[in-house]
């Protein structure tokens, strides 16, 4: 049983039994070009490479609190920790108002109105969160009215 009555390999397999079979000087070579050509592609091109998958890791869990603290050292930690985090806002306000310090002496010393920059400066942050503020409202459908109540 046939696969498809259009293609009948058995007359081309008679004809290239028929051009190997007659003396020819050249035909192995070309035989063995015609050979090579489909060989050298179907080698390097058609080369299946799978890739193992990666390995699962390994989660190991890090706990810093031991698992059987007491409420009251859960709040003690806390206090501390909070303790530490106010110690390093300070530390940070003060850097910069040391630094605005500087600027403030540096801008006196070329001779620039500091005072009325400090001004400008506090207006439009003042401005910048008036606007954060009513774009909260309006997200929130607060009105005027709302805010005079709270």
């Amino acid at each position: 049983m046939r696969i498809s009555p259009k293609y009948d390999v058995a007359g081309g397999v008679g004809d290239l039994w028929n051009e190997l079979r007659r003396p020819q000087p050249y035909r192995w070579p070309i035989l063995l070009a015609s050979c090579a050509f489909p060989a050298f592609f179907l080698y390097f091109f058609a080369q299946e490479r799978v890739y193992a998958p990666p390995a699962t890791p390994d989660i190991v869990y890090i706990t810093s609190f031991a698992p059987d603290r007491s409420e009251d050292e859960i709040i003690a930690s806390n206090i501390a920790n909070q303790e530490r985090k106010e110690a390093r806002q300070r530390l940070l306000d003060a850097q910069l108002e040391t630094r605005r310090e500087m600027y403030r002496a540096l801008g006196k010393a070329t001779g620039l109105d500091t005072d009325k920059m400090e001004a400008e400066i506090a207006a439009d942050r003042a401005r910048e969160e008036a606007a954060k503020q009513a774009q909260v409202d309006k997200a929130l459908g607060r009105t005027v009215d709302d805010q005079d109540a709270e």
